[in-house]
């Protein structure tokens, strides 16, 4: 027919192709060889174009499902992408971030006490010495936990607060000593950086759980279940590790300002020398003979005074009067 006209297609799929194998009836398929066709023999019956049909169908259909299953597992990421994400424009557009600083602090401290003193555990039990090394580690202050701890009567809580007026009495010395304005820059950078830094590697950690939590079907467990929960305490864990690393880099951090940059010397006046002319010069000094500079008229030379010439071109005649060119007279090199 003329290009344009409506045409068209016939499609020969064999039935040992992939989607009969897998998603094809095998009914058809022992049926068909029951009737003795020859290999490679072309079969149309409506049967087989249904066949085909319904096994597109279930094609579609079990891409579809991973597709959805897919966006699940992305579901749970964007949920905490969402935190972080505001959490992080709150620091950028807020000027003063002292209050969040002061309230991870007191959480740091709130988590810290309970993992060495446990709520309701004899004073036998406490781990007193890994609770000073820790409080040493995170906020760089040798605190006298040990004496606090022998004395009568004490409870976790009371060593708690105390643990926490120290903590605030070292930042406000160390506020105080750097100025308000260049600890509240301090402070927003850092937990800029740290949490930007956190939330690269949670990501990285998501992804080395997705690739593995379909084996949990072979514990009879729904893969995204777990996938849920195992990132909900990651997720749980990286905030925890955002509070501490921020109020630990904080209690440790030196500030140094930047020395202004030094006054670069006022350039000193040369003194003005006074240009001689090279004829008040040779007037001055007869035995000098000084030649005079640039162009000098033709009718001022001297033929016989070769310093009154000037400056000749090697192709003019030469002022001797010899009728030469100065290249082929005076002016010969050589």
């Amino acid at each position: 027919g003329r290009q344009g006209d409506p045409g068209g297609s016939k499609f020969f799929l064999s039935l040992e192709d992939d989607l009969m194998r897998i998603f094809g009836s095998e009914r058809m398929d022992s049926m068909l060889r029951k009737l003795g066709l020859e290999e490679g023999e072309a079969i149309f019956h409506p049967w087989i174009n249904k066949a085909l049909e319904k096994a597109q169908q279930k094609v579609e259909a079990h891409n579809f499902e991973i597709r959805k299953n897919l966006l699940r597992f992305d579901d749970v990421m964007n949920d905490q992408r969402k935190v972080i994400y505001r959490e992080r424009i709150e620091l950028i557009s807020g000027e003063d971030v002292s209050e969040a600083v002061v309230e991870m602090r007191e959480q740091t401290i709130e988590d810290l006490v309970p993992r060495y003193i446990p709520p309701k555990a004899y004073a036998e039990q406490w781990d007193i010495k890994g609770l000073h090394e820790e409080a040493m580690r995170l906020f760089g202050l040798d605190l006298p936990v040990v004496e606090w701890a022998k004395e009568e009567g004490i409870a976790e809580e009371e060593i708690r607060e105390r643990i926490q007026d120290n903590v605030e009495r070292r930042m406000a010395e160390k506020a105080a000593r750097f100025g308000p304005e260049l600890m509240r820059r301090a402070e927003k950078s850092l937990m800029l950086q740290i949490l930007d830094q956190l939330w690269k590697d949670h990501l990285l950690s998501l992804d080395h759980l997705r690739q593995g939590i379909g084996l949990r079907a072979y514990a009879q467990r729904d893969p995204l279940n777990e996938y849920k929960r195992e990132a909900f305490e990651l997720f749980d864990a990286m905030l925890a590790r955002f509070r501490e690393t921020v109020t630990m880099t904080l209690a440790h951090v030196e500030i140094q300002a930047a020395a202004p940059p030094p006054e670069m010397p006022a350039p000193s006046q040369a003194p003005q020398v006074e240009s001689r002319e090279p004829a008040l010069a040779h007037a001055s000094n007869p035995g000098v003979n000084v030649r005079p500079r640039g162009n000098v008229a033709a009718r001022e030379r001297n033929p016989k005074d070769p310093a009154s010439w000037g400056k000749v071109g090697r192709n003019e005649a030469c002022p001797c009067g010899s009728g030469k060119k100065y290249k082929h007279c005076h002016g010969k090199v050589g």
